[in-house]
């Protein structure tokens, strides 16, 4: 590892080609925990032992809203990393004002990947405007994390495949206790973020739909009566059943941080919070699908490995985006837990199986993928997301209806459907 950079002002490259005037130089960001840290870190050392002639300078932003916001300033600077870490959900932005560079051709002439070893499902999330854009190294989705000693304690069996709703509820109720008897809630059974990210596969599950048109999306369509029951459920999660923490509790100390200090029975997340919970010591924890409404469904979460258009050495870029989503590459990633490979061959693997490593049903991620559904592909879907958050956040805490929080979110997003500007 050559460099590890952190907010950092955008360093020149050397452009030596390997020539005595030094290495060929490339900029490669990305966000995460310090476990996510650590993997790329692993990532770029084996690509450097492969190519001793380039030098890989890696920038980190932990929390990925900062990291978006460094990205822009980058990019408004004239000068972007040369290789960023991007969310299908947020790539389009950067491709819709020609700062991306399409990567479909390099993929064609490849000679170590090809598009018949991925998950078409993760392949297709990087389509936008007829092109692939960047090359994604996971297709994780969402599931639920449980603590196997408070189910235990509870006399409650694991959740399996197939659950419902009804039976999540359960044994939310079961496992949300007082346990000092002073009034107040110690454990609570469950915790999930008040986001549309989370309440669009209960949507899903439910027959509805997030927008009225998955290709060529103009609104919201959050007012669905299949859409209103299942939001209307989600938010009596916390306002009628109290089974998951409020609007103080979640600020006192997150659910995530409950969950690693074994005071939360499950808890809603991707593949990304393994390194982190494979940390723990005092309990043991296990995977599970998301419980089913009248249908199976769950949220593709997949990162893709995309290239500026200003790169000065696309070869080298390339190279790196090659390596990191090769076999190799993409099984050191997977070996540190955080992703759930996108190529067949690595995620059927033990690096990505693992067999003795926590969660011992790291299949769930796998079997889960034929019911995979995605966001929109838009230019302004971060946009979006961020203002119908604010009032999905609003319902799920009391202070205004579902109703009252579907008919902002509808008309406060309906301009950037259509907005290309900043």
């Amino acid at each position: 590892m050559k460099k590890v950079l952190l907010f950092v002002v955008f360093l020149g490259l050397c452009l030596g080609c390997g020539s005595p005037a030094g290495p060929r130089t490339i900029t490669f960001a990305v966000f995460g925990d310090p476990a996510e840290l650590a993997a790329y870190e692993s990532l770029v050392t084996a690509f450097e032992a492969r190519y001793p002639e380039i030098d890989v300078s890696l920038r980190h932003v932990p929390s990925q809203s900062d990291y978006q916001q460094q990205l822009l300033l980058d990019f408004s600077a004239g000068q972007p990393p040369d290789v960023m870490l991007l969310s299908y959900r947020r790539f389009a932005y950067f491709a819709d004002r020609g700062g991306l560079e399409p990567l479909g051709a390099y993929l064609a002439r490849s000679g170590q990947i090809r598009e018949e070893d991925f998950f078409p499902q993760a392949l297709d999330a990087f389509q936008f405007q007829g092109q692939l854009w960047c090359i994604p190294q996971n297709i994780s989705s969402l599931v639920v994390y449980y603590n196997q000693d408070l189910f235990d304690s509870a006399g409650l069996p694991y959740p399996q495949a197939g659950w419902t709703w009804d039976d999540f509820l359960r044994d939310a109720r079961a496992l949300t206790r007082d346990v000092d008897g002073d009034g107040q809630v110690d454990h609570y059974g469950a915790g999930i973020a008040p986001r549309l990210q989370r309440l669009a596969p209960l949507i899903w599950q439910n027959g509805g739909e997030v927008v009225d048109d998955l290709s060529h999306p103009t609104r919201l369509v959050l007012d669905s009566p299949e859409a209103l029951a299942a939001f209307r459920w989600f938010v009596d999660l916390q306002v009628k059943e109290k089974v998951v923490p409020d609007a103080a509790a979640e600020e006192a100390e997150s659910s995530e941080n409950r969950f690693l200090n074994g005071r939360l029975a499950m808890y809603f997340n991707s593949r990304r919070g393994v390194p982190t919970y494979r940390s723990v010591a005092t309990f043991r924890w296990d995977v599970a699908p998301l419980p089913r409404g009248r249908e199976e469904a769950s949220i593709l979460h997949s990162d893709g490995f995309c290239m500026a258009a200003m790169a000065k050495d696309k070869e080298v870029a390339w190279a790196l985006i090659e390596f990191a989503n090769s076999v190799k590459g993409q099984a050191i990633l997977a070996e540190a837990g955080r992703t759930v490979p996108s190529v067949r061959k690595v995620a059927e693997s033990s690096a990505f199986l693992e067999p003795g490593r926590p969660p011992a049903h790291s299949r769930v991620f796998l079997d889960v993928i034929p019911a995979l559904h995605s966001l929109p592909i838009l230019a302004r879907w971060s946009t979006i997301e961020e203002v119908a958050d604010r009032e999905i956040e609003a319902a799920f805490y009391g202070r205004i209806s579902v109703e009252e929080a579907v008919a902002r979110a509808i008309s406060l997003t309906r301009p950037y459907f259509q907005a290309t500007g900043p």
